[in-house]
């Protein structure tokens, strides 16, 4: 006989809903997500699709209805519950709006529990659409499989990011003027974290000293190259998930 199909298949669309989802609950989509499900995935009844809530977990739904402007599921089975997510913020300069798309995008694929963004004085951005951000996240997680979203906070600037800072969380400062080998310093220091991450033209020296001064900062190098605002961000995240995160317990 032919081994039964897994429910739901791989293939199965995957979307971000709001909640709490449950066994039975009925879940009504409309606007682009139903474009997304009728028009681009062309669902039909009985078709499954998976649903996130970011709030109890992952799961398997099946359409009832596949109507051009709405789409009616219904969840069936928890396929897994909320992931625990690493107790980490990204603190990353305001970059150029296509850089700090690829920021948010890339921090979410790498599991950041939080996303603060800063301003400082070099930076070139000065606001961020938190809307057209939260969309990006969730794109971002629904692509990446995650269960969490992560939180996204509004732009602070730095003065006052480090006059609030909590001495209970380290801030790993990403100084391209030198530092401590990160990957050394992170595993020194396990607890809840954070990474500072600087704009296209760098910290200034008054800001520089700012950082330094704070007792819960520790100076780190992402090596002996200058990098991209978007490429430090990558690098700190990828290397704390691997030194303190979760990618260590991956089996």
């Amino acid at each position: 006989m032919p081994a039964t199909p897994a429910w739901p298949p791989k293939s199965a669309p995957r979307l971000f809903v709001d909640g709490p989802l449950s066994v039975g609950a009925i879940v009504a989509l409309d606007g682009p997500q139903a474009h997304y499900l009728s028009r681009v995935m062309r669902v039909a009844a009985g078709d499954a699709v998976i649903l996130c809530d970011d709030q109890t977990g992952e799961w398997a739904a099946r359409v009832a209805e596949a109507g051009k402007r709405t789409v009616v599921l219904t969840a069936e089975a928890l396929l897994r519950p909320r992931e625990a997510v690493p107790d980490f913020t990204l603190c990353a300069a305001l970059l150029k709006k296509d850089r700090f798309d690829l920021v948010l995008e890339k921090a979410c694929e790498l599991g950041v529990a939080a996303i603060q963004p800063v301003l400082t004085r070099r930076c070139v951005a000065d606001k961020l659409n938190l809307e057209r951000a939260r969309v990006i996240l969730v794109e971002a997680a629904e692509q990446c499989a995650r269960t969490a979203l992560p939180v996204l906070h509004a732009p602070v600037k730095l003065d006052a990011l480090l006059r609030d800072w909590p001495n209970t969380r380290t801030l790993f400062f990403a100084d391209e003027n030198g530092g401590e080998p990160a990957a050394a310093t992170f595993a020194a220091a396990p607890g809840p974290a954070a990474v500072l991450t600087g704009p296209e033209g760098g910290f200034d020296e008054a800001e520089r000293a700012a950082v330094r001064a704070l007792p819960a900062a520790h100076a780190i190098t992402l090596g002996p190259r200058v990098l991209r605002g978007e490429t430090a961000v990558i690098a700190a995240t990828a290397l704390w998930m691997g030194t303190c995160g979760d990618w260590r317990t991956v089996t």
